[in-house]
């Protein structure tokens, strides 16, 4: 399978992210693609991650489905266009047209991260306090909802309190996504533990669609939620992860000093990477991934 870093499609370009090419559709519905491309520490890699972008995706549509009793999402279709490539198959999904709410929502469950290094320091997570005595990998008493601004590629998103989010967003829209964001997460850690997976922490994304809140983006993916095998859960270290925990590790081996350029990546990080991901899919879905 070839490794897809950059599209290039006869459409209109709506949005290029880390990972994801967005181009507008004739009928006013919008065509996403994964690509292979691989983020961390906020810089874009040149090397892809080979079925990256179709695990993501594969990802994405299981949880889609099996969320959609919670909240409405984005979905349209997997049918990819006529005279379109057939790379984009399985790596692609037709998505209504939404406009986005301009949060993060993320919710974290579990102690690590940035929200450890800022409880060690301060007692807190995003200035919500906690009790003492929590470690790294420590189960929360219960779920926080910690958003953040959506930032420019390349920016670091700012964690914002419950009076900033509904300054930012309005009352109404803010109270009711971090609803939907803590129903969301915990039905997925309830069905991620019948799978033996925990999930530490996630980040949904929402947009109004004719005058509706519903979900976009990616969900549930292993680049944007943290997952930890359960059967080697042991609180007060770091966990395996079900991520690019491989590239973050030599990259710090190398003492890169996490700004552009992002230096090449060796051939064994990048096979170690590609199988962690589709580890996750199979563990997550119950199914093998077909290559």
């Amino acid at each position: 399978m070839d490794v897809i870093t950059k599209t290039e499609l006869p459409l209109k370009l709506f949005s290029r992210g880390k990972v994801r090419d967005t181009y507008e559709l004739p009928d006013g519905n919008l065509l996403m693609v994964a690509s292979d491309r691989l983020s961390a520490f906020d810089v874009v890699f040149p090397d892809g991650i080979p079925y990256k972008g179709t695990v993501l995706s594969e990802i994405s549509l299981f949880w889609f489905e099996r969320l959609k009793g919670i909240v409405d999402n984005h979905l349209v279709s997997t049918e990819i266009p006529s005279g379109l490539p057939p790379y984009l198959k399985r790596r692609s999904m037709v998505v209504k047209r939404a406009k986005p709410v301009k949060l993060e929502c993320v919710v974290r469950g579990y102690l690590a991260g940035s929200g450890l290094k800022e409880y060690n320091q301060s007692g807190t997570v995003c200035g919500i306090s906690l009790p003492a005595g929590l470690k790294n990998s420590s189960k929360l008493p219960q779920p926080i909802f910690t958003p953040s601004t959506k930032e420019e590629v390349g920016s670091h998103d700012i964690n914002v309190n419950d009076e900033e989010g509904r300054e930012i967003v309005g009352a109404e829209t803010y109270d009711k996504v971090k609803e939907l964001s803590l129903r969301l997460y915990s039905a997925a850690v309830d069905y991620a533990r019948t799978r033996g997976i925990i999930l530490a922490d996630t980040k949904f994304e929402f947009g109004m669609h004719d005058g509706k809140i519903i979900l976009i983006d990616e969900v549930l993916t292993p680049d944007s939620s943290r997952y930890w095998p359960a059967d080697k859960y042991k609180e007060g270290q770091n966990q395996p992860s079900y991520d690019k925990q491989f590239v973050r590790d030599y990259l710090e081996a190398i003492r890169w000093e996490k700004k552009p350029p992002a230096p090449r990546l060796p051939a064994e990080v990048m096979q170690k990477t590609t199988e962690k991901y589709i580890e996750a899919y199979e563990k997550i879905t119950g199914k093998k991934f077909a290559r």
